[in-house]
């Protein structure tokens, strides 16, 4: 579940809304998600992600129950389910990485470090938009403004196109030339 959270930047609710048709079989390469507003995305899959979801989908009880994650219970997982798991895999993960100590460590953290790698990797907000679901690109702006030393980098790269004011003379188009009696 950490690592599809990681890969697929998903919401709570998204990912323990998976189903085992969500996911394609037997190559696990990639995942359908029904997102915030009825909004369908489909996302690529890492091989590492696709191999712990191979060896969680050779372990997981055989139940009539079609969610892909699974309750103690046999059940489909919960949001406080997961919420709980995450919090026992931080209080484990804070043995070896001290630094986690001093950060909460919450399911929506997960889909930020999701959405920061994407943009890292892509330098392309819209791209980020669509990975996450969002509606708007408004809503993804604020990934511009985490980094301030990947924004100057994104901004530096960037080149005025370097426009003069321009002359429209000689012109024998009709509109141009009633304009010009204006």
């Amino acid at each position: 579940m950490l690592c599809l959270a990681c890969n697929a930047g998903l919401r709570v609710s998204e990912l323990v809304g998976l189903g085992l048709d969500d996911v394609t079989m037997p190559q696990l390469d990639e995942v359908r998600v029904m997102g915030k507003g009825r909004r369908a995305r489909v996302l690529p899959l890492w091989k590492e992600t696709a191999g712990a979801l191979g060896a969680w989908l050779s372990i997981r009880p055989a139940t009539p129950d079609r969610h892909l994650f699974l309750n103690a219970m046999g059940g489909g997982m919960t949001r406080r389910g997961f919420a709980k798991r995450l919090a026992l895999h931080a209080t484990t993960a804070e043995r070896t990485q001290p630094s986690i100590t001093r950060r909460k460590v919450t399911p929506h953290v997960l889909r930020h470090a999701c959405a920061l790698n994407i943009l890292e990797a892509t330098g392309d907000i819209r791209r980020v938009s669509l990975w996450l679901g969002h509606q708007s690109l408004q809503t993804t702006e604020m990934y511009l403004r985490t980094d301030p030393a990947e924004k100057l980098d994104m901004l530096s790269q960037w080149h005025s196109p370097g426009l003069g004011k321009g002359r429209f003379t000689g012109v024998k188009d009709e509109l141009m030339a009633m304009l010009a009696n204006v």
